[in-house]
């Protein structure tokens, strides 16, 4: 801005300071359109004598004497020469990619996976990138890359390990892809798979499979279900046995010990009677409630002495 006021304070100063005459006029608007001139070139020379390298960014510099320099100029206001120099200007910033692959697995089933892959270039290797691959670096060598590591990766796993290990599977990816990346220059931030699909018989075949799986589970339930059925049953009959011999030898040993039974049959009976609302008229004989009479009690009564 200063050389370029100091020359129009110099094409000022050039002016002649004549009257209205024609030939006064005429240098005047001479130096006039001269100074002007100057100054629009000086304007033009700093104008593009400057450039700007916006964050997340770098500048690889070319010229017409070297061609592309090793210089990495960084974020900031920077200088060039007009019309020698020109700078390329690179995202360094990390970006995203989904990478789509169609590849078999060891046990020969064909699998269709995703990966979502996070990469930026390395900045002080830009002059290296741009002077081999270019500026779309990234499209030049992801896809081949990604797509030779993936078909390197799953085919060493079979279709059922892809599901249960998955995440030794992402990590042999990233391991293998990042030494990969890493000639082209390419740091490689993250990996991972975000769709994983099996062929249409594979998955037919998984899902009859499963069905299968689960009606053996059934059956073998029945089945435990049954013997343990066939368990109670035996143990109720068994309980069921002890308890009559017992019983009996109960009655054998005590003979008031079917009185005391008839005694708790009739007052169970009785409370029963008590609380209902209807009447009966029954004999007390067959309710059981005749405890005064023992002739039912008594064997020689009834003959069974004879």
């Amino acid at each position: 801005m200063n050389q370029a006021r100091e020359a129009f304070q110099r094409a000022a100063k050039q002016l002649p300071k004549g009257g209205p005459g024609g030939g006064g006029s005429g240098s005047a608007i001479v130096g006039m359109a001269q100074s002007l001139g100057i100054l629009g070139a000086v304007g033009y020379t700093g104008y593009h004598s400057v450039y700007t390298v916006e964050g997340g960014h770098r500048a690889v510099v070319w010229n017409r004497w070297s061609g592309l320099t090793d210089k990495v100029e960084g974020e900031g206001l920077k200088f060039r020469i007009p019309f020698w120099e020109y700078p390329h200007f690179c995202d360094i910033r990390t970006r995203p990619r989904n990478v789509q692959s169609l590849t078999g697995s060891k046990d020969l089933q064909m699998v269709n996976i995703t990966l979502r892959i996070l990469t930026k270039p390395q900045p002080l290797e830009l002059p290296e990138i741009f002077r081999k691959l270019g500026p779309d670096f990234d499209d030049k060598v992801l896809p081949s890359i990604v797509n030779e590591v993936l078909k390197a990766v799953v085919a060493k796993f079979n279709a059922s390990d892809l599901i249960e290990k998955r995440e030794e599977v992402s990590a042999n990816i990233r391991e293998q892809l990042a030494a990969r990346a890493a000639l082209f220059h390419i740091d490689l931030d993250d990996v991972s798979i975000t769709h994983l699909n099996f062929s249409r018989e594979y998955s037919a075949a998984v899902e009859a499979k499963q069905v299968a799986q689960q009606d053996s589970e059934k059956a073998k339930f029945i089945v435990d279900k049954a013997l343990q059925e066939k368990k109670s049953i035996v143990i109720r009959a068994e309980g069921e046995a002890q308890s009559a011999r017992l019983i009996s030898a109960a009655i054998k040993d005590d003979p008031g010990f079917l009185q005391m039974r008839r005694i708790a049959a009739a007052k169970e009976i009785a409370e029963t009677v008590s609380q209902s609302t209807n009447k009966v008229y029954l004999s007390a004989d067959t309710l059981l409630l005749n405890l005064l009479d023992d002739t039912s009690a008594s064997p020689a009564k009834k003959g069974w002495g004879k």
